[in-house]
């Protein structure tokens, strides 16, 4: 007798969040469908995935937040597995990219099970694989320096109180060029593939993950105007070029030199330090994402539109 197929899920036990405690019991709640795999670390969770990848295995699920997915993804890059997302991280901003439903993971799982594979760029910073976006500088730094008990202990006041020490020192100086030729000098660089950084800001707002090329944010000087720019940019939802230091470029590939040895960041994860970052997209192959065909509204948006069409007709004139 041949069993049905259980799609193996990678998810981090020790999650003790609300939200990872919801996460566990749908796991729990859903296990006759799926295989599941407690990871102990990001590296397991890689290894465990490019073994499965290299099986042959058709999907691999990342059960977590952010940080679970970008090693999922890293173990699945330059395969033909297609990644399916159970977002219960706190910000899902690639879910949120791809209209994935980040709020409700029922309804996240239905579009795995739908099985519409999208295909995405995937582009790497000094060999490692992104799939949202990658930080060379102040962003990274703030990461750095923000520890998991302070996290922990004051939740996001933890990155603000990180960004306002790294703020106080002396910035890189930088040197951009892309691979068509160009050059800009800057302090800080983001390079997106999506469109969204941190959530729901939309930083770059041309980009799209299927176009194979990168967008690129450079932020020509530090400290207040750094701030000021970016908080414009919050308010905004984008960053108003014509008022600001900021520039924005897209390019297939680039190389960032910087005077010193700096934090780089992919997809909100610490890499380490360097001084000079290559962003390319060295692997023909897409990453295969299990994704809806329209995006997916929030619980809330979807409210809001059934109260909408209800007001519509309770109120549209009688014939």
């Amino acid at each position: 007798m041949s069993l049905p197929r259980r799609y193996p899920v990678l998810f981090n036990p020790k999650a003790r969040s609300q939200r990872g405690r919801r996460a566990l019991e749908f796991l729990m709640d859903n296990a006759a469908g799926l295989a599941l795999y407690a990871t102990r670390s990001i590296e397991e969770a890689q290894e465990l995935s490019a073994g499965f990848a290299e099986a042959g295995e058709p999907v691999v699920v990342a059960a977590g937040g952010d940080g679970t997915l970008n090693a999922v993804v890293k173990g699945l890059a330059g395969s033909q597995t297609a990644l399916g997302v159970l977002p219960t991280g706190t910000m899902n901003v690639f879910a949120r990219e791809l209209g994935i439903p980040y709020d409700h993971l029922e309804r996240a799982f239905e579009v795995i099970l739908e099985g519409n594979v999208k295909e995405v760029d995937l582009f790497e910073a000094n060999g490692t694989p992104f799939v949202q976006m990658a930080g060379f500088g102040f962003d990274a730094a703030v990461i750095e320096e923000t520890t998991w008990e302070s996290k922990k202990v004051l939740g996001p006041l933890a990155y603000l109180l990180s960004a306002v020490k790294v703020l106080g020192e002396s910035p890189p100086k930088m040197v951009v060029e892309t691979g068509d030729g160009r050059r800009e000098e800057g302090a800080v660089v983001l390079a997106g593939n999506g469109s969204l950084y941190g959530g729901q800001i939309k930083l770059f707002h041309r980009a799209d993950n299927q176009d194979s090329k990168l967008d690129v944010l450079i932020f020509k000087e530090a400290g207040y105007k750094l701030v000021r720019d970016s908080l414009r940019g919050l308010a905004l939802g984008a960053i108003d070029f014509d008022q600001s230091t900021v520039s924005y470029i897209q390019a297939e590939s680039l190389r960032v030199t910087a005077d010193r040895e700096v934090p780089l960041e992919v997809d909100g994860e610490l890499v380490g330090r360097t001084n000079e970052v290559v962003f390319s997209d060295d692997k023909p192959e897409k990453l295969r994402v299990l994704a809806p065909r329209e995006p997916i509204g929030t619980r809330f948006e979807e409210a809001l539109k059934s109260m909408m069409a209800w007001t519509k007709n309770v109120v549209a004139p009688q014939d």
